[in-house]
């Protein structure tokens, strides 16, 4: 049975102020739209969903993140997520300038937990928290000179 990654969808605080993030990182907004009904109901399984909802994409087209900022029932604050407990851990990015890339980041107040790694010289990478607390994983391939 053939399988693909459709996308990763993340709840968050400020709908705006995300889009504006991934969008200065790269991504493009292919979608918005604001759901409710009974369709979304079933298909998320929460009574009275409401949430907007925008649809961003890598520049390759093969990578989608979903974002929706519920209207109803209310969003649920939680901790943070750290790297080392079980579940939906972060999202991961390759870029090809990792300086560049932090320093969008950080026009959005996110910088990276501890500092840039490099890997046996094959990729240069770091983790941020994004709005929301979203922990996103940067990377540069250092072979690709």
């Amino acid at each position: 049975m053939p399988i693909r990654l459709e996308n990763v969808g993340i709840a968050v605080r400020d709908l705006e102020a995300t889009i504006a993030f991934f969008t200065d990182l790269g991504l493009s907004v292919v979608g918005r739209d604001t759901v409710s009904g009974e369709w979304t109901d079933t298909a998320v399984g929460l009574d009275g969903n409401h949430a907007n909802i925008a649809m961003l994409e890598t520049p390759d087209g093969q990578g989608r993140l979903e974002l929706f900022e519920y209207l109803h029932p209310d969003a649920i604050e939680t901790e943070p997520t750290l790297p080392n407990e079980i579940g939906m851990h972060r999202v991961a990015f390759q870029v090809d300038d990792i300086d560049a890339a932090l320093a969008v980041a950080a026009k959005h107040g996110c910088h990276p937990l501890r500092g840039v790694a490099n890997y046996q010289d094959v990729y240069k990478l770091t983790y941020l928290r994004g709005p929301s607390g979203i922990l996103v994983m940067l990377a540069e391939d250092l072979t690709k000179s």
